[in-house]
């Protein structure tokens, strides 16, 4: 699952430690995460309760689609996975206007790049060094099924962050806890030295959450799994209002899984 770089002023903390989580992949070391209130769940036998997870309708037309050799279904048969996170426009935060903007790798490469290629991120996102595995990165989940949604973080119209906003309940990371309908994962990055050990991260990451609640009327927890001993980042999520749910074996890492629920985020 990717990092999840919330460190309340921690270096680059992907909202999950290490890699993403999403299909096929693990998560990276975020720095920032979150979870339910469940427990251990290493292994998928002690998931059973997430193992009968229906496939949602919207999705099922999409593989269906695929099946039948056809263009796949329009928005009224299929409707975005993530409820069109590029619409979600600007919000108001204490440090400036925050806006999510999906990414395109011929525009954003090369920024996203360099940030992989900080040690300090690498280290988590296990991505620097080569830009081509960057961009392949950033290839499958603009060319996959729509789960996952990359995207560049603008703080009063400036790049300065990475995000993987995901369906957690659709990720491998549903395996690893109880899952349920519609939870909505994070994974973030803070791009430069200067933006990180200021607070940012929290700020942002409860920011995101207000944004994932209010556009995904059908989302009920925003969640994380931020590597466990990466304790800025666990205190960055805890900062923005997340709760600590649980620990949980993923590959790679001990996560912490961090959560926020949409009926206390008035209350944290």
């Amino acid at each position: 699952m990717p990092p999840t770089d919330a460190s309340a002023g921690a270096g680059p903390v992907p909202v999950h430690p290490g890699r993403p989580c999403h299909p096929g992949r693990s998560g990276p070391a975020e720095n920032t995460g979150d979870c339910e209130d469940t427990g251990n769940c290493a292994d998928t036998r002690d998931c059973a309760d997430t193992l009968d997870l229906r496939m949602p309708a919207e999705l099922r037309a999409l593989f269906a689609a695929k099946t039948a050799d056809r263009p796949a279904p329009g928005p009224v048969d299929a409707p975005d996975l993530l409820d069109h996170v590029g619409a979600w426009g600007p919000t108001p935060t204490p440090v400036g206007s925050f806006q999510l903007v999906p990414a395109q790798v011929e525009r954003d490469l090369p920024v996203i790049d360099r940030w992989m290629d900080d040690p300090a991120v690498a280290r988590f996102w296990q991505l620097g060094g080569s830009p081509t595995e960057t961009e392949d990165h950033l290839r499958a989940q603009i060319t996959g099924d729509g789960r996952s949604v990359p995207c560049l973080g603008l703080l009063d119209g400036i790049p300065m962050s990475y995000w993987e906003i995901y369906r957690a309940d659709l990720d491998p990371l549903a395996r690893r806890y109880p899952a349920r309908p519609h939870d909505t994962g994070l994974h973030l990055l803070i791009g430069d030295v200067a933006d990180r050990g200021k607070g940012l991260g929290s700020v942002l990451l409860r920011a995101v959450a207000d944004l994932v609640l209010d556009h995904r009327p059908a989302c009920a927890r925003v969640v994380a799994e931020p590597d466990l001993h990466n304790t800025p980042s666990v205190a960055a999520f805890l900062n923005a209002g997340y709760r600590y749910a649980a620990e949980v074996d993923l590959p790679g890492k001990r996560a912490a899984l961090m959560i926020r629920d949409r009926s206390l985020r008035h209350l944290m």
